[in-house]
């Protein structure tokens, strides 16, 4: 077997890539061997290989991109790939380009002509990023668009100011914050916050993401302090108001409940889930009549709504509590509670019929109405149940 000098072998395998690229065949090979070449640090500064490589990316996009055009069968995906290869092979050859030779002396030819060129196709990068978001490809659709807003520092692209004049980096931004919230990937996430924070057509869904990421990081903190800069900005939203009640009702903090509640009924006073936290409220400071007055407009509105029926159960089952906790009990009273018991049951029977799957909540409530009231069948029944959970 001959010997063959690594320099000679180097120029047959450009000659190789570059006979295979000017047929339009085999040019993965052609892009494996520049690639191959390029991880040999010895490699590094050879322009050739370089320029070798990308041309083998760029003609594999254009073939991608005709089929497209001419309504071949093709993965669309490709044409992303591809796109994203070029920008990282041109990105990596500016970077060598920048270094100062053994005089010291820095000669840069190639900038403004990959600049031009790669800024034609960088629209790419962002649809990219869009179709992996669609397609649930949520990893390609992080490092797709971090490869987009990471143009904007990139010396390569100075000249743009990209900065300044792209108006979709918030955009980008805020898809970066969404894939890395959906991985659970805080770092990612959170990487490009301040800029997806300006993105304020879709502020809503920045703060909900946010306020996910800084809850699986145990941040209370920022978790308040994002719900309620999204309630502030949108009250009616179907997110905010219920995770800071929920919030504050795991605190036991009442006070700052009912200055919630009295905010977004405020904003709108007809809303459902406001009112609904109202008699929530209520029914916990023990204010059982003005609970189930609300919750019954509530069921009159919407009849479907479970959780009324649960919090009108339990305003009069609380009160039949209440009293059975006295040592010493009037026929009158031992009467109030059984009528107490009754007029709870078909409220939380109700409940039980919208919510089987809730049994933590009306099964404990049953089972005592029903051994107070004397109802065996019903009893049994759901004592059965009860032994087993």
């Amino acid at each position: 077997m001959l010997w063959m000098p690594a320099a000679v072998a180097q120029k047959k395998q450009i000659a190789q890539a570059k006979t295979y690229i000017k047929s339009g065949k085999e040019l993965d090979k052609a892009e494996n061997m520049m690639t191959t070449l390029l991880k040999d640090s010895a490699n590094m500064n050879n322009e050739k290989i370089h320029l070798t490589l990308f041309d083998a990316i760029r003609a594999q996009y254009e073939q991608v991109n005709e089929k497209m055009y001419l309504k071949q069968p093709v993965d669309t995906a490709q044409l992303f790939v591809q796109a994203e290869k070029m920008f990282i092979a041109l990105e990596r050859f500016d970077s060598v380009e920048a270094r100062p030779n053994k005089k010291g002396v820095i000669k840069i030819k190639y900038r403004d002509k990959h600049a031009e060129f790669l800024n034609d196709y960088r629209q790419n990068l962002f649809s990219g990023g869009v179709y992996y978001v669609r397609k649930g490809q949520l990893d390609k659709a992080y490092n797709i668009m971090n490869l987009y807003i990471d143009c904007a520092r990139q010396p390569l692209f100075q000249a743009y100011d990209y900065e300044r004049n792209d108006t979709l980096l918030p955009e980008a931004a805020h898809c970066t914050l969404y894939c890395g919230y959906m991985m659970h990937d805080t770092p990612k996430a959170l990487k490009y916050l301040s800029l997806a924070m300006k993105d304020s057509i879709h502020a809503d869904y920045i703060d909900q993401y946010l306020a996910h990421v800084y809850n699986e990081e145990n941040d209370t903190t920022r978790y308040l302090e994002t719900l309620n800069r999204g309630f502030l900005r949108s009250p009616t939203h179907p997110f905010f108001f219920p995770h800071i009640i929920d919030y504050y009702n795991h605190r036991g903090e009442t006070q700052k409940m009912q200055s919630l509640v009295d905010e977004a009924l405020k904003a709108d006073s007809t809303n459902a889930l406001f009112r609904f936290a109202q008699s929530t409220l209520l029914l916990n400071t023990g204010k059982y009549d003005e609970c189930i007055a609300i919750c019954k407009q509530l069921i009159e509105d919407n009849d479907s709504f479970s959780e009324a029926y649960c919090n009108i159960a339990l305003a009069y089952f609380n009160q039949a509590v209440e009293m059975d906790k006295k040592v010493k009990l009037t026929r009158s009273q031992r009467q109030k509670i059984r009528q107490l018991y009754a007029l709870s049951q078909p409220y939380m029977e109700k409940f039980r019929e919208l919510e089987p799957d809730k049994q933590q909540k009306w099964l404990p409530v049953l089972y005592t109405i029903y051994l107070n009231l004397n109802l065996g069948p019903q009893f049994d029944e759901i004592d059965q149940l009860r032994r087993k959970n």
